[in-house]
């Protein structure tokens, strides 16, 4: 498939005026939903935000190219710009955009296209190509210059390439595998020649792995760089000098990256079961911090929510009347439901732990973190290592997490100089031992204290009262609008979800009320203020009752992507109050998840759904009123 049979006349607009990065993208949205393989426009445009959010993909230069790849989408497209003065658009190297390319693929297909599209990618790295479609003052002659250029390609893509030797190696991929990879595989490879050194790029593309590096080409090289954005099968390149960075430094420094493997500046890699390493430059002890954390949450909340529902759905089918004291087991259902829901909920500690360690040591962490999750859930001492004396609970298990990490990087460490004969034990015997022994010892170790500073932090959350309680409402759900699935919101869910193991529930249902109100404040401004917004925008609008009442903030994320100074504040605004009111009306939640459908399981549950609309209607109020009406041309 050709280039120009994705891209057709009334798919490219020359020297349009747009003024920021969302009105790029709006332009390039409407421009190819014309071509009709755009089933659903506002999935697409939310496609390309989800992209956009992973990185820019103005690769610099004065190029961008969204894209998104959907299951919707009939068949591949490609619409193209030129922007008469340059638009920012948040370029690596700061450069204005002059030149853009927008594109639709399917997931679906023989993937023809995508060859295409990576030849569009590779054509685009060469300057000439750039600066003659920008001088292009017709679509005929923009269509004419693709075509010249791409057929100058296939002729030098069918000679044939002959057994080479490479001094140097790539790997490129992105998340998406459309652009960017291709991109990077190119520059690298331009490079390479440039300086006068061979080099093969494997790319690593939404339709698979292309050019793969063979073994004798890994053991002849004199290193190689890894260009991505995803992880690599990494397992091939043991003992090989690797370099590991960025897509968009190898499309952006690509002599600067094969200099350092000329000049042996690169470390030597030691596969021990990761995919992938760690870029380069290293990141801040925080944001390690951060992904490990994020990681043990990501895979505790399946059992969290999960849990949590049976548990509530067994108080709802239970009988009270029969025996207080046991409730929530009073009957065979509400038992079992109880029951189940309490093996689950029991796994939150050990696998928040276990998934800490395992983000920080690969997978010989796993087992030692989950022993010390299990450890400070026990709440094991040196007095009474059966445990039950103290309650470590989230904290300890946290803290058990990292620590179980870095002693297997201890261990690893320690291990390093072994002979090659004991490489088998490492993993079977010497990590899982060790590790499992010495974590133990170091939690139950902490273990008093630690559960010393939780039973002061639940003592004091207990005893809140009045303003104190209401204060904390809407402190913790005006945090669930700060960024919307962000670090801030999480952090807020966590806590929440933190304080369920301790019998708090009045926090979690604070906190679910308050992701509940970005949806829905948008969803009643653009039906009680339809001239505030566009017709699409009051079409979404619709969609985000749906994701509000589902306890899903991420619904807002496209609204406030194009509007965040008015969106973001109304939504807080609105979500405060939703949490602020949950607390003052003793509202509980025992199931950390399923907005409006576990209403039922939730403790005073007219007030808590009063709690809700109130704040929506508060977050639409403000929002509608910075939100200035739209002209009457734009609103039709």
């Amino acid at each position: 498939m050709r280039i120009t049979e994705l891209l057709r006349k009334s798919s490219i607009a020359l020297q349009v005026n747009v003024q920021s990065k969302e009105e790029t993208i709006d332009y390039l949205v409407d421009l190819i939903s014309q071509s009709g393989i755009i089933p659903d426009k506002e999935e697409y445009k939310q496609g390309i935000l989800l992209r956009e959010s992973l990185g820019t993909t103005a690769i610099g230069d004065e190029i961008a190219i969204p894209h998104a790849q959907l299951d919707s989408i009939k068949a591949p497209g490609i619409a193209a710009i030129t922007v008469k003065n340059g638009v920012d658009y948040d370029a690596p190297d700061g450069q204005n955009v002059k030149l853009c390319f927008i594109i639709a693929a399917p997931k679906t297909g023989d993937n023809l296209h995508l060859q295409a599209l990576a030849k569009l990618s590779t054509l685009l790295m060469n300057p000439s190509f750039k600066e003659s479609l920008l001088r292009a003052k017709t679509t005929e002659e923009f269509l004419q210059i693709i075509n010249e250029a791409e057929s100058q390609r296939d002729m030098l893509d069918m000679q044939p390439e002959g057994k080479k030797s490479y001094r140097v190696l790539a790997v490129t991929a992105c998340p998406t595998g459309i652009a960017h990879t291709f991109m990077a595989a190119e520059s690298l490879t331009q490079a390479g020649e440039e300086m006068g050194y061979l080099l093969k790029a494997e790319t690593n593309g939404a339709d698979g792995a292309k050019n793969v590096l063979t073994a004798e080409e890994i053991e002849k090289a004199d290193g190689i760089i890894i260009a991505a954005d995803k992880n690599v099968e990494m397992a091939r390149f043991d003992g090989k000098p690797v370099l590991v960075t960025s897509v968009t430094q190898g499309i952006q420094k690509p002599k600067e990256l094969i200099q350092k493997v000329i000049d042996k500046k690169v470390p030597v890699y030691h596969h021990e079961g990761e995919t992938t390493v760690e870029t380069e430059g290293g990141e801040s002890i925080g944001r390690q911090m951060y992904k490990a954390l994020m990681n043990g949450v990501s895979h505790m909340l399946p059992f969290v929510i999960g849990g949590g529902i049976l548990i509530a759905l067994a108080f709802l089918l239970d009988d009270y009347s029969i025996d207080p004291s046991n409730f929530g087991k009073n009957t065979p259902i509400a038992a079992y439901l109880k029951t189940i829901g309490e093996q689950a909920f029991g796994m939150m500690l050990p696998v928040l732990a276990g998934y800490i360690a395992m983000s920080i040591a690969d997978r010989p962490g796993l087992a030692v973190g989950f022993i010390g999750g299990i450890v400070a859930k026990m709440g094991c001492t040196f007095a009474n290592p059966a445990g039950g004396d103290v309650n470590s609970g989230f904290l300890g298990a946290l803290l058990a997490g990292f620590i179980g990490g870095c002693i297997v990087l201890i261990l690893k460490k320690l291990c390093s100089r072994l002979p090659k004969a004991l490489e088998g034990i490492k993993p079977m015997l010497i990590y899982p031992v060790a590790g499992i022994f010495l974590v133990a010892v170091v939690t139950t170790l902490i273990n008093p204290f630690v559960g010393a500073i939780n039973t002061g932090l639940s003592n004091v959350l207990s005893s809140m009262g009045g303003t104190s309680k209401i204060l904390l409402g809407i402190v913790v759900a005006g945090m669930q609008s700060t960024d919307m699935g962000g670090p801030i919101n999480k952090a807020s869910y966590v806590f929440a979800t933190s304080q369920l193991a301790e019998g708090n529930f009045y926090i979690m249902a604070a906190v679910m009320a308050g992701g509940m109100i970005p949806p829905l404040a948008i969803a009643l401004s653009t039906t009680l203020f339809k001239n505030r917004w566009t017709k699409e925008e009051r079409e979404s609008g619709l969609v985000n009752y749906i994701m509000g009442l589902s306890f899903i903030s991420e619904g807002a994320i496209p609204f406030a992507a194009k509007d965040p100074l008015r969106v973001i504040p109304s939504c807080i605004i609105g979500s405060a109050t939703a949490g602020g009111l949950s607390m003052a009306f003793n509202c509980t939640l025992r199931a950390p998840h399923g907005g409006i459908f576990v209403l039922p399981t939730i403790g005073n549950p007219l007030m808590y759904a009063l709690a809700i609309f109130i704040g929506a209607l508060v977050g639409c109020l403000v929002l509608s009123f910075l939100k200035k009406p739209l002209p009457e041309n734009v609103e039709k």
